[in-house]
């Protein structure tokens, strides 16, 4: 199949997407989000996005299906999100996948969440840029990655060692009393304000951070910090406190996905996830990459949070590929390594 049209579900958290692509275009894309119904306690609850996910997968289908003006019996392949994520809602998913590659006789495809966020960038961009570096950042996940083939060989340089990069952003949020999800709000009122207003700490950046683990993050001190900060100092200016929290947090991402690339001599960096999304990294990754000569690809912004058009491009990836399907029956992974990209 060189352009096989897949449908792809993704339900690793608080939403419930569903996109649907035809090789590497990308024909619908429909999210139905439980944000609202989890911010009054000020991050996602399992028990609630599991229940949304139930009510919300039919719809959500016949809504893409109807957006991209096919149906069910047109769908070559099913792909969907198998981990990591909250089980519950993983299951709710993997459930949906399996009925619908039984009741149709296609193959499925049980793909890793984080793989996928990097494989919506295939969806906007028709040059190949493999192997590259990607730095994924989401909210519970910041890695740095060596992409040699995104449907069979994804290599974990670093990663979070604590806060990723997103929990930092919802819970300083949470400090500030911004609401959740913390990562927007926190992004609009940054513009108001000046970056380098406060010193706030860049995590693993010191010299023996460089020697023993340059490509991994940690932003639980920085979080402790601006905490701090903002208990000591009451008439605190919120939008620099804002700014300079962002910038630090950019800063080390950017610090650290430079020199991923730099060491291995590859030029080329795709930065993916939620976080992905942020007007502040986009912006200093250009700048920074067009200076270090770089390649920079980053998905639009609407592509970079959970969606559907993630897992059905890396299905659709795997599928023109010639890659084994899944079995019919395998078990959702909360924890599945980003270096496995599908289950066999």
């Amino acid at each position: 199949m060189s352009e096989p049209l897949v449908l792809g579900i993704e339900t690793s958290c608080d939403e419930t997407a569903v996109g649907i692509v035809r090789g590497r275009t990308l024909l619908a894309n429909v999210i139905a989000s439980s944000v609202e119904e989890h911010a009054r306690f000020g991050g996602v609850v399992p028990e609630i996005a599991s229940r949304a996910h139930l009510e919300a997968m039919q719809p959500t289908i016949k809504k893409a299906l109807a957006d991209a003006k096919v149906s069910l019996n047109d769908i070559d392949a099913i792909a969907v999100t198998a981990g990591p994520g909250l089980v519950g809602a993983l299951l709710v998913g993997v459930g949906s996948a399996a009925g619908l590659a039984i009741a149709l006789d296609k193959p499925i495809y049980a793909v890793n969440h984080l793989a996928a966020h990097v494989s919506v960038d295939y969806l906007t961009h028709a040059q190949e840029i493999e192997p590259t570096i990607a730095l994924l950042v989401s909210g519970g996940h910041s890695s740095l990655l060596q992409v040699n083939d995104i449907t069979s060989s994804v290599v974990k340089l670093g990663q979070t060692i604590d806060d990723a990069a997103g929990e930092a952003f919802d819970k300083i949020a949470r400090v500030m009393k911004l609401g959740f999800p913390g990562g927007p709000a926190i992004d609009a009122i940054a513009k108001e304000g000046n970056a380098t207003a406060i010193d706030f700490p860049r995590g693993l950046t010191t010299s023996n951070d460089w020697q023993t683990r340059p490509y991994d993050f940690s932003f639980s001190g920085l979080k402790t910090a601006v905490a701090r900060y903002l208990e000591s100092v009451p008439d605190y200016v919120r939008s620099d406190v804002a700014a300079s929290f962002q910038e630090s947090i950019v800063d080390v991402l950017m610090l650290k996905a430079l020199a991923a690339c730099k060491e291995s001599g590859i030029d080329s960096l795709v930065i993916a996830g939620g976080v992905a999304a942020n007007s502040r990294l986009r912006a200093v990754a250009a700048l920074r990459c067009e200076k270090a000569g770089i390649t920079l690809r980053i998905p639009a912004p609407g592509l970079c949070t959970d969606n559907g058009a993630m897992v059905a491009s890396l299905g659709a990836l795997m599928a023109a590929a010639g890659r084994e399907p899944s079995p019919v029956a395998f078990d959702a992974d909360s924890s599945l390594p980003v270096t496995v990209v599908s289950l066999s």
